[in-house]
């Protein structure tokens, strides 16, 4: 069928904006895998047309659970809207979790249907099928040892016109899980009134190149997916990388005159860290989207001033997905360490406030938890009635990130609540102690945390990666905490270290460095 008329969707679900946009550019090149093919708006709208009629004819319907295991590829694009035209639910699972974590999303979340790469986790299917009984079919992208070839029958399909589902607003088309970097998982769900704010917020919000060409090399099973969308809609074309290395992105955005691109603060370390930095040539770059996780003061100023002027801070969380609060690329004032330092102001869509434990509003100038209300909000943790309690205390979503809000409206994040090292009865919040041990020269990463400790109860430690060639004693490092912050806040140990342990989704692993160095 080549009548891209056919194909236009009135429907507010989200995936009909998206196709509505795709037979715009029916005969634009959308998406460019690097070193692969690219694919046209009509291209992506055929093969979508084609997995939703497979998927259906392997029964996913009816809000029917589907885990979807694969790395950075067209095919993730494709099913995450032909889950959508099919009725199903998407449960992320991310491509460098472990068997556990894919294992407890199988299970927390009653997947029904697990698709797969079998280039790539194949054994870990493998695994996942001798330990669970609750799956009921396996699908494989393409041939595998494993499940029936989704691609194969796709391909059997004659594309036709889609139909985008009646579904109310709270309905559950999507369950992501929260990393368990601070306990057991929690499953997030996704419904059409969070994934269409999400969306209209970074449209408007966002500051987006006259022409998006978007690197995407974060993982599209989860927030880099939240890019296409958006891309899409602004007639813009996708670039696909399938993993991240430093010099490879350097290339692509070079040789593909990348305009933007969403990068985690480590991601942008490894680049400024990159012996061939300057061999580069990255002026094509308008916008860097960076969050996740906080990112250190000085090594975003050392991004400004190499890079250019071209950052743009999202604070949000699966609970309140991708943009709470944003930091313009005008706002990154590079002579202003506090500023840089800011997660920004809230975005307008949303009321925000700074809560107590007695969810009253702290004194301007104290911490207190960054709490939201508004539409971008979940509607509670999957089958956690308990924690949904606490969370949603006093009527507020509380994310558990603790700031200060500056005279102008600006919050800056201290830390997690539940990452404060409480030491001889006083509160230290570790990203202050982090701030000031990045600024020196020789420091490349740190991380701090806090140590059972028989005298203090906790005691400060710090982690610290090292700029390639450079030396500084675990002494001066401390003084140096101790001068600008007090003794209190001062470690009592530092170690150097390789590397920063990471989660899957990108943050600095407290946990894992809490764990390794408790004794």
């Amino acid at each position: 069928m080549s009548n891209a008329e056919t194909f236009l969707h009135p429907s507010e679900y989200p995936v009909s904006p998206v196709m509505n946009a795709l037979v715009r550019d029916w005969n634009k090149p959308i998406v460019e895998l690097v070193g692969g093919r690219s694919w046209t708006g009509g291209d992506i709208i055929m093969k979508i047309s084609q997995l939703t009629q497979a998927l259906q004819e392997a029964g996913v319907k009816g809000g029917a659970r589907v885990a979807l295991l694969a790395g950075n590829s067209i095919e993730v694009l494709l099913l995450h809207n032909a889950l959508g035209f099919a009725g199903g639910c998407l449960v992320a699972m991310h491509p460098m979790g472990s068997a556990d974590d894919h294992l407890f999303a199988i299970e927390d979340g009653e997947v029904d249907f697990l698709i797969y790469d079998p280039s790539k986790f194949a054994k870990r299917v493998e695994e996942l099928q001798q330990r669970t009984n609750r799956l009921k079919s396996i699908l494989s992208l393409g041939d595998g040892k494993l499940g029936e070839d989704l691609l194969k029958q796709a391909e059997a399909k004659t594309p036709g016109p889609l139909t985008a589902p009646e579904l109310p607003d709270n309905a559950i088309t999507r369950l992501s899980y929260s990393g368990g970097t601070t306990g057991t998982p929690k499953a997030i769900p996704g419904s059409p009134r969070v994934g269409a704010m999400a969306s209209q917020i970074m449209m408007t919000d966002w500051e987006w190149p006259t022409e998006p060409r978007m690197l995407a090399v974060v993982p599209l099973s989860h927030a880099g997916g939240s890019l296409f969308g958006p891309t899409v809609l602004k007639s813009g074309t996708m670039v696909v990388m399938t993993s991240f290395d430093p010099a490879e992105v350097m290339r692509v955005i070079q040789e593909h005159k990348i305009t933007c691109t969403m990068l985690v603060p480590t991601m942008i370390y490894a680049i400024l860290d990159h012996p061939d930095f300057d061999k580069y040539d990255l002026s094509s770059l308008e916008t860097i989207f960076y969050g996740a996780s906080l990112m250190s003061p000085v090594r975003l100023k050392e991004g400004i001033e190499r890079i250019g002027p071209v950052f743009f801070q999202f604070y949000g969380q699966a609970e309140a997905p991708m943009t709470v609060m944003t930091l313009r690329r005008s706002e990154h004032d590079p002579n202003n360490l506090e500023r840089l330092a800011s997660c920004g102001r809230p975005t307008p869509w949303l009321n925000v406030a700074l809560l107590d434990d007695d969810d009253q509003p702290v004194p301007d100038g104290e911490p207190g938890e960054i709490c939201v209300r508004g539409p971008l909000v979940m509607d509670g943790y999957l089958n956690r009635d308990e924690l949904n309690k606490q969370t949603f205390s006093g009527g507020w979503l509380h994310t558990g990130d603790v700031a200060l809000k500056d005279p102008d409206g600006f919050y800056r994040i201290v830390d997690r609540k539940k990452d404060m090292i409480v030491t001889g009865g006083f509160n230290v919040f570790p990203s202050e102690v982090e701030n000031v041990i990045a600024q020196h020269p020789s420091v490349a990463q740190v991380s701090v945390f806090g140590v059972p400790d028989e005298k203090w109860g906790e005691a400060v430690q710090a982690a610290v990666v090292l700029r390639p060639g450079a030396r500084v004693e675990a002494s001066e490092l401390i003084a140096l905490v101790r001068e600008h912050k007090g003794p209190v806040q001062a470690p009592k140990n530092i170690v150097f270290i390789d590397a920063i342990p990471q989660t899957a989704v990108g943050k600095p692993d407290k946990k894992a460095l809490k764990a390794a160095y408790a004794a």
